[in-house]
């Protein structure tokens, strides 16, 4: 973990773009849309735990490098910050294939931009498969489920938790419209 993360006293914000949107799991304050510049949000990681098994890896979200992500941001008090840490380490860092970071996010909302903690997609993990081509992603998350559930289900509630954030789905609507396909004529894959 980066030194500063634990260095900065008081509140912490956390940056969520996938299921911490829809599922945090921890106390927070306050929450608002947030926008972070340099890294999107991509199906970039294949999942053995979540949303698929070592057997049949589904594929789960990650922040890659390039453009910006739109996003969610929660304030956590300080008096939940190391309990909100530990929490974050012990689901997200559970197989290394996130890095840990704190970035700075803008809330359109206010104008303000604050730093956040985030965990970004690792390139150098085994799990990193990149930008795959929407075909092999809709066919990987059509079938893939894990202990938490489908990854159509996961693909699904990060859609829903993005519209109701005002967010537009974009490419993720796109790809969930191709699984729908998909699910709709197994016999034609």
């Amino acid at each position: 973990m980066p030194p500063d993360v634990d260095l900065e006293p008081g509140d912490m914000w956390v940056f969520a773009y996938g299921s911490l949107m829809w599922q945090p799991g921890f106390s927070y304050q306050h929450t608002e849309p947030a926008r972070l510049a340099g890294r999107h949000r991509a199906f970039c990681m294949t999942s053995i735990h979540d949303r698929g098994t070592s057997e049949k890896p589904g594929l789960v979200l990650g922040l890659a490098p390039g453009g910006s992500c739109l996003g969610q941001a929660f304030l956590v008090p300080a008096s939940q910050r190391l309990e909100t840490i530990a929490y974050l380490r012990a689901r997200e860092l559970v197989s290394y294939v996130y890095v840990e970071t704190l970035v700075s996010v803008q809330l359109p909302a206010s104008g303000n931009r604050v730093h956040a903690l985030t965990y970004v997609a690792d390139p150098n993990s085994p799990q990193f498969v990149g930008d795959l081509d929407p075909a092999d992603q809709a066919r990987i998350i059509a079938t893939a489920h894990g202990r938490s559930g489908s990854n159509v289900d996961y693909l699904r509630r990060t859609i829903d938790e993005m519209t109701k954030l005002g967010l537009r789905p974009g490419r993720l609507g796109q790809l969930l419209e191709r699984v729908e396909k998909i699910l709709a004529h197994p016999h034609l894959e």
